[in-house]
């Protein structure tokens, strides 16, 4: 299975896309995007469900 993630569903104007095969690399991936780029050094319950809830699989 894998799991994606556009960014611009939880931060609309952000294009980076993100693909594992596990939810819990792709987390990985997402929060040091959000460091990097969104400036976001805590992902709280609140950010985290909000990327929860956009993550696909298939």
């Amino acid at each position: 299975m894998k799991y994606h993630l556009a960014c611009g569903d939880v931060m609309p104007g952000c294009a980076a896309t993100f693909t594992s095969d596990s939810q819990d690399t792709l987390l990985g991936e997402v929060a040091r995007h959000a460091a990097a780029d969104h400036g976001l050094t805590e992902i709280t319950p609140e950010v985290r469900d909000a990327v929860l809830a956009q993550v696909t699989s298939a």
